[in-house]
């Protein structure tokens, strides 16, 4: 098992990887990676970083829902891990779902062991309140909308009111 994790490794290591400049991978070169990370994640399934760089790759190859099954699986294997806590809370962000990207970004702060992963765990929440605090989140939608209804139906009608008497 060790032997065939190795090889698939050595076989890995020619390949750009997405993540560093994803302008430079052609999407053939991004499907063949992704396809060798799934064969690896199918050879050691038990291994978190494997999953979290296939759910990087699969995020660059814009495939949003393996991304984020690749990259949950990960959290799940390994609750201690700070890169899949971390790549997992990214990906909410950049979906705008901005809550379950902090209380996700912060466990990730929290699993830090070096300064450097709290700098990028804390620039990320950084950038993460700024998105909230300036409403770039989804509206939450508390207020009936009985009256915009009602007044946009009248507006359309007076509309067509307008239309028939030219």
């Amino acid at each position: 098992m060790k032997n065939d994790l190795q090889a698939l490794s050595n076989q890995l290591l020619p390949l750009p990887v997405p993540w560093r400049d994803p302008n430079q991978v052609s999407p053939g070169q991004l499907a063949v990676y992704i396809g060798e990370l799934e064969s690896a994640c199918a050879l050691n399934p038990q291994n978190a970083a494997l999953r979290t760089c296939l759910g990087m790759a699969q995020a660059m190859n814009l495939d949003v829902y393996k991304a984020l099954d690749s990259l949950e699986t990960a959290t799940r294997l390994d609750d201690e891990h700070f890169w899949a806590q971390l790549k997992f809370a990214e990906l909410h962000y950049r979906l705008r779902a901005l809550p379950f990207a902090e209380e996700q970004t912060q466990k990730a702060l929290n699993l830090a062991t070096n300064s450097w992963e709290l700098s990028i765990a804390r620039r990320q929440l950084q950038e993460i309140r700024r998105l909230m605090r300036d409403g770039t989140q989804k509206p939450a939608w508390t207020r009936p909308l009985e009256k915009p209804a009602i007044l946009l139906t009248l507006f359309f009608m007076l509309v067509g009111v307008a239309y028939l008497w030219r």
